[in-house]
């Protein structure tokens, strides 16, 4: 089931899910709102002719970071990298999801390609994968409210939390947005 805003202020209240930093009024009616952090992850055009999720491609990605002055801007048909401000802590029986900010979706800003689900057990920022799907320029300024987070009870505490050893939980205590690590499933 998912949780309402009662919920989420008791789970929140035991400490069972954390959002830090945490503003009580980012609390909706089922979900809570994310922040967009200052620093995106870019494509490097010119390093490399192709993109190969098999190899780890040094240098794919670079990191920029942007301010309140100097937002980063996202051109049409331009795909980031970036992560939220604050850092999610999961239980090992709830599992969550992120979705985009309707008002920012009606401008053509997508969030997230696949990445929306979070794994119970989960540990850290959320890397977004942002897209621009308008045919104008989009304004992504720190700190601006970008997406937000739902909550699912499971029916039981899963056996192998996300972050378990042997499991292969790549992003697990991410601080920044994380490029692919796909290089690794082989």
């Amino acid at each position: 089931m998912v949780l309402s805003d009662r919920s989420i202020k008791e789970q929140m209240m035991t400490g069972r899910i954390r959002i830090e930093p945490f503003d009580p009024e980012d609390i909706q009616p089922s979900s809570v709102d994310l922040h967009l952090g200052p620093r995106f992850q870019v494509f490097r055009n010119s390093r490399y002719p192709y993109i190969d999720p098999s190899r780890e491609q040094a240098g794919l990605m670079e990191l920029v970071e942007a301010t309140a002055g100097e937002p980063f801007v996202l051109h049409p048909g331009e795909f980031v990298l970036g992560a939220t401000v604050e850092r999610v802590v999961l239980p090992d029986d709830i599992v969550a999801r992120l979705e985009g900010k309707s008002s920012l979706g009606r401008l053509g800003l997508l969030i997230h390609s696949t990445a929306g689900y979070v794994d119970p057990g989960w540990d850290g920022t959320l890397t977004l994968e942002l897209s621009n799907v308008a045919n104008l320029p989009i304004v992504l300024t720190p700190g601006m409210p970008v997406g937000q987070i739902s909550f699912t009870q499971m029916t039981t505490a899963v056996d192998r939390p996300y972050g378990t050893p042997g499991l292969g939980s790549r992003y697990q205590g991410q601080v920044d947005p994380t490029p692919s690590r796909s290089f690794k499933n082989r």
